[in-house]
């Protein structure tokens, strides 16, 4: 079996917000032998800090086991960030010859290993595992929880897998899934981030030195260089338009985000930039 590159189009269909995170159809430990079956985990990751803050480890991995992590990452929102097309280090020892890294997909759902499961992330994660059952032909009774095919692991914590299941295959059979019935309509942040202006080299406006700021205040501009702009907008375009060090900034972040590194701050970008 290939890079399985059709994974995006799999995810469209839950009808959840879909990001493709830049690279994933190539990113892989070689390409998937086979899918077999669906592997659920949680990210045990920070109790806050967005949607995804796992992203960059799931992507690159930690010390010790190098990435990708996981084909999908799900994040609070029900928002699906597809990772990797190919084979992935999730799941290892596994129990279940139908659930190791070379026959199964993986899904880290954005937890900290406490947290209350949002409605609308449950209702991702049920959906999501429906639509691959159906692209790969499986029964749900292959969606395993990580802790039933690897002893060692409590993942994902307090989800009834029999329940779940139990929704998935109402799914697959075009019966609808507990909770929500549909994608989630857009909030108010998201409201927000549609009307903001997209930001591209020789911007000469005050929005240019929102961007610098937000970059600063994530770590993106070294302090000397901040300390060194002029008061007022003169001062912020000068470091910016003249050469293309507001562009490699910004594409530095769009690297570390997971996102595609155009240099342009678009929806995409801003979302990550004001931490909404």
């Amino acid at each position: 079996m290939p890079f399985l590159t059709q994974l995006a189009d799999v995810a469209r269909r839950t009808g959840h917000p879909v990001t493709e995170v830049g690279g994933w159809k190539t990113r892989g430990h070689g390409p998937q032998p086979e899918v077999k079956g669906i592997v659920c985990h949680h990210t045990a990751g920070p109790a806050a800090g967005g949607d995804y803050p796992s992203l960059a480890v799931v992507r690159d991995g930690r010390p010790g086991l190098d990435g990708p992590l996981s084909h999908f990452g799900l994040g609070r929102s029900g928002h699906v960030y597809v990772i990797a097309a190919g084979r992935c280090w999730h799941n290892a020892p596994s129990t279940s010859p139908q659930h190791t890294n070379s026959s199964s997909i993986g899904i880290e759902a954005e937890n900290d290993g406490s947290q209350p499961w949002p409605a609308v992330q449950l209702d991702a994660y049920r959906k999501l595992c429906a639509e691959l059952c159906r692209e790969f032909g499986l029964p749900a009774s292959r969606v395993k929880a990580h802790r039933e095919v690897n002893t060692a692991k409590p993942d994902p914590h307090s989800i009834d897998m029999n329940d779940f299941r139990a929704a998935v295959a109402a799914l697959v059979n075009g019966a609808p899934a507990p909770g929500p019935t549909g994608p989630p309509g857009p909030t108010w942040t998201e409201d927000i981030l549609r009307e903001l202006p997209l930001i591209r080299l020789g911007d000469d406006n005050y929005d240019v030195k929102t961007v610098r700021g937000c970059l600063f205040a994530r770590g993106h501009v070294p302090p000397t260089v901040y300390a060194g702009i002029q008061d007022g907008l003169e001062g912020w375009l000068k470091t910016t338009q003249c050469d293309n060090g507001l562009v490699e900034l910004v594409r530095g972040f769009q690297r570390a985000e997971g996102i595609d590194e155009d240099g342009l701050v678009g929806p995409a970008t801003w979302a990550p930039l004001l931490r909404v």
